[in-house]
């Protein structure tokens, strides 16, 4: 299936404009796309007439250019003449944003789309979804421009069900400094489906690893995807809903998807590597690692601190999400002791988690973590920094950040999410090192390396 039509179009019908209301989805859409996205917008209402001087065109056939994606925008029960209206004028394929259909109970009607679409090969994400949000190209969310809080173009693909779940990951995504290569809210999932996302990321060069929220899936679905995952080149990422009996009831309700056993969805899901989330905090910790280590690990820490109250933190989150804190090597611990400052070699602390004090310097901690990532019980490395501590200078990410391109393993580093510290998270996130704004969301993007296939 050639998606690049709905993700990289460069034309676009928007259909269902309203002549008389400016907060019409359908308008939202279009002002949006035509006033700020490279996309060429053509709208269509019935009654033809002008919008904001712009022509309104009577149907889509009655636009003279091709026309790559359309977005559908009315009533239920008038889409599908416009998909057959859409496939006769030789569009591509579209975004069909309007709802009541299966989740409302008209099962039947959205059956009637999708045999119209399937006979002509014209893929659709939808119905009852926000549709696209491709950075730099369009923006088929009927959400006013003004408020929605959108991450820098970036290596996260993401799909989801779920509309709002998706909206909300932008903003947590936007907050944690996480860029999006494409956002899809996929709603019922009548035609496009998890499985030909998986195709079209795996692909794509542009994103490197994939997330999904899923609410679930049809019968014998599950298996395809977890077929698809397997042959995936890249890492994936699920937050599942439906857990409990009443989120079960829920998922119907909402998509009219099969929520299953969650028990058996999750084992299948670490049986065959894929980093499942348990919720959203969760979800933005694995993306960010991932996507800076897309090799997993087996799940073996060595922790460097400046205080030992984070390093008692960090233990306790690693004992909890069942991550190994090893007893480091005997020529480990030597090899660091002699090279530390006099200052503090008789006060630091060098089992793992490695406690250097809050009277260390750069040195100190570059000299400690090198050591640390050649001992052969430690797998990655976090890094657990105080940047206020008098001894740390503002190149100390940089700093660290040669040692692990240098060694050759995984560093995950730890610093508060402050301005005033930006130019030390700035030195780790310019070389490719995931920063946690908390000790336990170090940890947990730990967590999803170990979650990950072990190449």
């Amino acid at each position: 299936m050639d998606l690049k039509c709905l993700f990289r179009p460069a034309t676009m019908a928007v259909i269902g404009v309203s002549t008389s209301q400016d907060n019409h989805p359908a308008n939202v859409i279009y002002n949006k796309n035509n006033l700020r996205y490279p996309v060429k917008t053509f709208p269509v209402n019935p009654k033809g007439g002008l919008l904001n001087r712009e022509p309104l065109y009577p149907s889509v056939g009655h636009i003279q250019e091709d026309v790559d994606m359309a977005v559908i925008a009315v009533r239920a029960a008038f889409v599908p003449t416009v998909v057959e209206q859409c496939i006769q004028k030789g569009v591509r394929g579209a975004v069909i944003v309007s709802g009541g259909f299966a989740e409302a109970g008209n099962s039947s009607l959205q059956q009637r789309v999708v045999d119209i679409a399937r006979e002509a090969a014209f893929p659709f994400v939808g119905p009852n979804c926000l549709g696209i949000y491709a950075p730099d190209h369009v923006d088929t969310f009927f959400l006013p421009g003004e408020r929605i809080i959108r991450p820098d173009k970036g290596n996260i693909g993401f799909v989801s069900q779920s509309g709002g779940v998706l909206v909300d990951q932008m903003v947590n995504f936007a907050g944690q400094g996480i860029g999006l290569s494409l956002a899809v809210s996929i709603g019922n999932k009548a035609y496009v489906r998890e499985t030909d996302m998986l195709d079209w990321f795996d692909r794509d060069l542009g994103t490197k690893v994939i997330a999904f929220y899923v609410e679930g899936f049809e019968r014998r679905e599950g298996r395809l995807f977890v077929e698809k995952v397997e042959q995936c080149s890249k890492p994936v990422v699920i937050l599942k809903a439906g857990k409990s009996k009443k989120g079960s009831e829920a998922v119907s309700s909402h998509t009219a998807s099969l929520a299953g056993d969650y028990r058996v969805f999750s084992e299948i899901m670490k049986q065959h590597c894929v980093a499942e989330a348990e919720n959203e905090y969760e979800l933005a910790a694995f993306c960010e690692a991932l996507s800076c280590y897309p090799q997993g690990i087996n799940g073996k820490i060595g922790i460097l601190s400046l205080s030992g109250g984070h390093g008692v933190i960090a233990v306790d989150a690693c004992e909890l999400n069942d991550i190994a804190v090893p007893r480091l090597e005997q020529e480990t611990m030597d090899s660091i002791k002699k090279r530390l400052s006099p200052e503090i070699r008789k006060i630091a602390s060098l089992v793992n988690p490695l406690d250097l004090t809050g009277s260390s310097v750069d040195s100190d901690i570059v000299m400690a973590a090198t050591y640390l990532s050649r001992d052969k019980n430690v797998e990655c490395v976090l890094a657990l920094l105080l940047p206020y501590s008098p001894g740390v200078s503002a190149d100390i990410g940089a700093k660290l950040s040669q040692v692990a391109r240098n060694e050759g393993k995984p560093m995950i580093a730890y610093v508060p999410k402050e301005d005033k510290y930006k130019i030390i998270i700035e030195g780790f996130e310019l070389n490719n090192i995931p920063v946690a704004s908390s000790v336990d969301g170090a940890v947990l993007m730990a967590k999803a390396l170990k979650r990950c296939r072990p190449w």
